[in-house]
């Protein structure tokens, strides 16, 4: 799905696909756990602000909001993405709900990131970049939240192999899907490769755990004391 031009009725059955592979691989656990002890840890009285960067249809933004708001968390969860359609359609996914989750389009390794945000949320894109792009988001994330990078992602595995292959075609009917979800392990990262990626980028004491199914999550926070970013 990286590739520009793709025709927006196969963008559409593809994102379908992965909400459903989403769903199954229950991605958002990994993620809630962490935001939970953070937001105990703060006491903040004001909502817990988080971005989900390269988003793209926004199911797991809007499943991570719903988690929060279901555990009593006050949370503003938006969502970024480069692809004009993958944001339209978050937008419109979001207009259904009472969430107040916003899309918005942002190349995260070309534009800004917003400030303000205290969690930076990153879910299975980081297959998608050679080494010295994934250096520049991780990089990127750091310095742009306030508090917490998390970063979900496939496992580069000959059990992570079979599970995509496998699992897209169960659960999606796209092409693209089925391309894409292999292929995608193929050019993932071993956790070991993946911590040296945020040590590389300033992430000095990140800490990476495995999930089902073949996935990690790396998470970094920042120093207590540390200047936050604005």
């Amino acid at each position: 799905m990286d590739q520009s031009g793709l025709d927006a009725a196969a963008h559409q059955q593809a994102l379908q696909g992965l909400r459903r592979i989403n769903a199954i691989s229950r991605a958002v656990g990994c993620l809630f756990t962490p935001v939970q002890a953070l937001a105990a840890a703060l006491g903040h009285g004001r909502p817990l602000r988080i971005l989900d960067v390269a988003c793209g249809g926004g199911d797991n933004t809007m499943a991570l909001a719903q988690r929060c708001r279901r555990n009593g968390l006050a949370v503003q969860v938006d969502g970024c993405d480069r692809s004009q359609q993958a944001v339209a359609i978050a937008n419109g996914h979001a207009a259904g709900t009472a969430l107040g989750s916003r899309f918005f389009q942002a190349d995260v390794l070309e534009d800004p990131l917003p400030a303000g945000y205290d969690v930076m949320v990153c879910s299975l894109f980081l297959h998608h970049l050679e080494n010295a792009d994934a250096v520049e988001l991780l990089r990127r994330l750091g310095q742009s939240c306030r508090h917490l990078v998390l970063v979900n992602d496939l496992i580069r595995s000959p059990l992570g192999y079979g599970l995509a292959w496998v699992g897209c075609r169960l659960l999606s009917r796209s092409p693209i899907v089925h391309f894409d979800g292999p292929v995608s392990v193929q050019g993932a990262f071993r956790m070991d490769e993946a911590l040296d990626l945020a040590t590389r980028a300033g992430l000095g004491g990140a800490s990476i755990q495995r999930h089902w199914p073949e996935r990690f999550l790396l998470s970094w926070r920042r120093p207590d004391g540390a200047l936050e970013a604005p």
